[in-house]
Order: C-alpha cells, then structure tokens, then sequence
C-alpha cells in the first residue's frame, strides 16, 4: 500500500507487530507471567551493550533497579533489536520465527527455566506453524 493510505504499515510497524503475534501466540499459557513483562523495540542495541567478540546481540533484558533516580520499572522489559533480526533473516516467515525464538528465549530468561518449558516446539522448525501436521 502507498504512504497515506489507512492499511499502509511502515517497516517498523509490521515488525511491532510481530512482535506482538509472538507475545500473543505464548499468552494462553503464560498469561500471569507475561502480565509483567514490557516488551520494547530498539533499531540497534547502544555500544555499550554489544558482546565481547564483536558479536551484536538479537535481544536483552532489563530488570528493575531499585537505585535507578528514575524510579524503577515494575517489571522487566525484554528489548528486541530490529535491525539485527533484520539481518539474520531471508523472508517474513523466517523473520517471524526469529522473533518469536528470541521472545521464547528472553521470556526463559526471566522466568529462570529453558526455552523449551516456554514452549514446547521451541528450535523445532514448523512445530508453532498453524499447518504443522495438516494433511489438507
């Protein structure tokens, strides 16, 4: 669609998106658990935070700090990056498991335990996608 038409969606705003069909697709199980959580997009992640090795991180997540002079967040926040999701992805289907793994993985982080207590299909390709084991 052309700029100024009602259904146009930036780049940016398709991936919030599927940000949000992640965050969607883990709600009916983690419902009360994700209800603290924020989720946040950054284009890229700021200098100080990139891995040792020169390695550019997909996501992080940021807990509450009680000292921090800006009071403290009430909950964590899982931040992705764009750009370097972006790049680490050929299509939209891809990018949209990408995502989804990454929101999978940080959401694991938070509540101490592996990805795949998160999900179950969690590094199994096809097993979230909605026509996985459809013979029609």
């Amino acid at each position: 669609m052309p700029p100024g038409v009602p259904l146009y969606r930036s780049r940016a705003q398709q991936f919030d998106d599927l940000v949000l069909e992640a965050v969607a697709r883990l709600e009916p199980r983690w419902e009360a658990e994700l209800s603290d959580v924020e989720f946040a997009v950054q284009e890229v992640p700021d200098a100080d935070h990139l891995e040792d090795g020169g390695g550019v991180p997909l996501a992080r997540v940021l807990r509450a700090d009680a000292s921090d002079p800006a009071g403290p967040m009430p909950g964590p926040r899982i931040v992705l990056y764009r750009r370097p999701l972006l790049a680490r992805a050929e299509d939209e289907e891809e990018l949209s498991e990408l995502v989804f793994d990454v929101v999978v993985e940080e959401f694991a982080e938070i509540l101490g335990v592996d990805p795949e207590t998160v999900d179950p299909g969690y590094g199994d390709p096809g097993f979230g996608d909605p026509g996985f084991g459809d013979l029609g």
